[in-house]
């Protein structure tokens, strides 16, 4: 029973170690004062123009944190518009954290990570400096494959592939966020073609 007992501990610390260094890459690689331990990250998906919703993943402390996971339906304007639906999902998110009334709305994130480059990025600043949220944020960039391919800056590119870990770690999110986000969109597609 004992040895069980240090086996599993001795795995769990290990696993602890190896997503804190993780972490730790990515607060270097970003030039933050901080390791990311809350990391909200979002994604835009229609069906041309049509059924415009995002989803909003956290990971906590280098994992999926899927109670905290949120869905918007974009209310704002019909049609398809990557830039004004992700501005106003951070809008309504961080008016419910001014709000302060739903428990995962709270907790300010370490780090944001849209899905997109520069534009989205561009989309974003003037909401964060509405609700006066001072957050890093940075665009995933997909290739022409639609694979994780680098992290966007307002000032360019960031190549993240020569760092394995990170990179798993990036492209991990990215593929949640896409997959919570298409899920939610293909839900009320088929709802309405019922």
């Amino acid at each position: 029973c004992l040895s069980n007992a240090a086996q599993n501990l001795s795995e769990h610390t290990k696993r602890d170690t190896k997503e804190m260094s993780v972490l730790n890459d990515l607060k270097d690689l970003l030039n933050l004062d901080v390791p990311p331990k809350y990391i909200e990250s979002y994604d835009i998906s229609n069906t041309q123009g049509e059924n415009n919703v995002a989803g909003m993943i956290v990971f906590k402390d280098a994992k999926p944190y899927k109670k905290a996971y949120k869905r918007f339906k974009i209310k704002s304007f019909i049609g398809q518009d990557d830039y004004r639906s992700m501005a106003e999902v951070l809008d309504r998110r961080f008016t419910e954290y001014e709000k302060g009334e739903d428990p995962y709305f709270k907790t300010l994130p370490d780090l944001i990570l849209l899905d997109g480059a520069k534009g989205q990025i561009s989309a974003v600043i003037p909401v964060l400096k509405k609700h006066n949220i001072n957050v890093p944020v940075f665009g995933l960039v997909k290739d022409s494959k639609h694979r994780t391919r680098a992290i966007a800056t307002s000032g360019g590119d960031i190549d993240i592939k020569a760092n394995r870990k990170t990179f798993s770690f990036i492209t991990s999110i990215q593929d949640e966020v896409h997959r919570f986000a298409i899920t939610y969109q293909r839900t009320l597609q088929s709802k309405k073609m019922l």
